[in-house]
């Protein structure tokens, strides 16, 4: 019999432990849109992003009018003429999908260029979200943004807000 009602003390008091942690809401998304430092460096990348996807799409219709013009010629052109130009297509294919991975991949200019941009902006976030949690004796912080499965919080909980003022 001691044994149920230690057991049961046991979990009536791990159970009030858990909701007492104190926890706040933040929409880190609202937070970033507010900073202009944030929103112009999103544009030029965008920009950028823009500017370089004209060039892949520009070497590539060139590319095909070069193959359809081949395509329209190898007829006339001797095996030799033809081995060649094969090859001068597909290395400037390969040089288009080169540029568009160097460009846009996961180690690319582009992606580069954001990282630098943006990465400094989000430390700069989260080190206020978590300043602004450890000062206010918050255990949990949860960004409503990235958290689909998040379906009620109290509005008293979410201090994007206060975030957005200690930003700016």
């Amino acid at each position: 019999m001691k044994r149920i009602v230690l057991i049961f003390a046991a979990l009536v008091f791990g159970i009030g432990a858990a909701a007492a942690q104190n926890y706040m809401v933040v929409d880190s998304e609202k937070v970033f849109k507010s900073i202009d430092a944030y929103n112009r460096a999103i544009s030029e990348v965008e920009a950028d992003a823009e500017r370089y996807q004209k060039q892949v799409d520009d070497a590539f219709n060139q590319l095909e009018q070069a193959f359809n013009a081949y395509q329209q010629r190898k007829i006339s052109m001797s095996a030799v003429e033809r081995s060649a130009e094969e090859q001068r297509i597909v290395a400037r294919e390969e040089e288009i999908k080169k540029f568009q991975s160097d460009t846009f991949g996961e180690q690319g200019s582009l992606f580069n260029k954001r990282v630098g941009l943006i990465k400094p902006i989000q430390d700069r976030v989260f080190a206020a979200i978590e300043t602004y949690a450890a000062e206010h004796g918050y255990d949990i912080v949860i960004d409503i943004a990235s958290n689909p499965t998040v379906l009620y919080y109290k509005p008293s909980v979410n201090h994007t807000d206060a975030i957005i003022a200690i930003m700016k």
